[in-house]
């Protein structure tokens, strides 16, 4: 049976966009220009350090624990270079300023393939359509840059609601902002537990984007996988 959707609920990083390069790779190059010379191996491996540690310390950005998603990424910048062996506190400051900036805009990211045509058949047929990502602030701006925002009724993000998927209050504030029941909404997401899990544990629908070949995850019922965007609406409309 066609489901009976009229919410569609979309996360943004490796559903929608991607970076352009690996971050070791925009790091290194930031800090050359500032005179650094850092290996981007070295930079990915420290970042995954800095960003995980960080995270565990101050959950979603640091919301209610009194620092700016600005400052936190700052501080994640600069522990990656420390990390990297890079000590000049003046030159790192410079550095992670001007990559929070960057990382503001489309020069980062691109449009991963299918996602706006997809996006604008969903308009077409009528979805409302909603954002709910683990983000900060920067995500509407990212959007508008990107030339996606224009698609969205609302751009929901963890910072924002001050949960962060898979907590299920994301979920729930989403479902009031697009004024609809969760079984007239579905979520698509490239995550297993933090979107397509999450999502169903409120009761909504969920569409998994898994590229074919793309490493064994957990089970999940073939008609729930997007093996690409554009499968979407033949799911939805079969």
């Amino acid at each position: 049976a066609m489901l009976r959707l009229r919410l569609l609920t979309w996360d943004v990083k490796d559903t929608l966009l991607r970076l352009r390069q690996p971050v070791g790779q925009s790091y290194a190059a930031e800090a050359r220009a500032h005179g650094l010379q850092v290996r981007p191996e070295a930079l990915e491996r420290s970042f995954r350090e800095a960003y995980g540690a960080q995270s565990r310390r101050f959950p979603n950005y640091g919301h209610g624990q009194g620092l700016s998603s600005r400052q936190w990424w700052v501080d994640v910048v600069k522990q990656t270079f420390r990390l990297s062996g890079a000590h000049d506190n003046a030159v790192l400051t410079a550095v992670a300023e001007k990559l929070y900036r960057d990382f503001c805009s489309s020069h980062n990211w691109e449009v991963l393939l299918g996602a706006s045509e997809t996006l604008s058949q969903c308009c077409q047929r009528g979805f409302r359509m909603g954002v709910v990502s683990n983000f900060d602030s920067r995500l509407e701006n990212i959007l508008s840059q990107c030339n996606l925002r224009h698609h969205f009724e609302f751009v929901l993000t963890s910072e924002a609601a001050g949960f962060a998927k898979p907590d299920g209050r994301i979920f729930e504030e989403a479902l009031r902002l697009g004024g609809v029941p969760p079984e007239q909404a579905a979520h698509i997401g490239d995550d297993y537990t933090r979107d397509y899990r999450a999502a169903r544990a409120v009761g909504m629908h969920s569409f998994l984007l898994r590229a074919a070949g793309q490493g064994e995850g957990p089970e999940v019922p073939p008609e729930h996988i997007l093996p690409t965007l554009s499968h979407l609406l033949a799911r939805i409309e079969k």
